[in-house]
């Protein structure tokens, strides 16, 4: 099995499921609907809804790195707003969501072993290579998965 494949596998697993250390963002956020996802239980803290924009946002700037961009996001693009919180409009985040976690879980498993340890387009450290990127983005969904968690038990009280 390659790196990559096994990158992307890690990947996938933080997100959709059969993950080592228990559940995958998706698998917390099963029965969340728009109301949950919208709260703000905890002062200064995003709500859920946000979290799942802003994974998703750095799902898609995976990609585009991986495609050679040399892109930062800007505050509105690394935490986009929730404007409609209806439950359709909630529905559709998490279809996006989805749908490019699952793009770039393709892109990884599809990225050649021999790239890895180039430099991501637009960093200048040296560590800040393709195999600490995939690494990275895997620590991202956990630890923000950990944080909806953390949401969706503060409002089931």
């Amino acid at each position: 099995m390659s790196e990559t494949t096994r990158l992307a596998d890690q990947i996938r697993r933080a997100f959709d499921g059969d993950a080592w250390h228990g559940d995958s963002l998706f698998e917390i956020l099963d029965g969340v609907d728009a109301k949950v996802a919208a709260a703000h239980p905890i002062k200064n803290a995003h709500s859920i809804w946000e979290l799942v924009l802003h994974t998703a946002a750095w799902d898609g700037a995976i990609i585009k790195r991986i495609g050679g961009a040399a892109l930062e996001l800007r505050d509105e693009q690394n935490f986009p707003p929730v404007k409609d919180t209806s439950e359709a409009a909630w529905r559709k985040a998490i279809e996006h969501a989805k749908r490019t976690h699952s793009e770039l879980v393709k892109a990884v498993a599809a990225f050649p072993d021999s790239r890895l340890q180039e430099r991501v387009p637009g960093k200048t450290e040296s560590y800040h290579d393709f195999f600490y990127t995939f690494s990275g983005i895997v620590q991202h969904e956990l630890y923000h998965a950990g944080q909806i968690a953390l949401l969706k038990k503060a409002q089931s009280r």
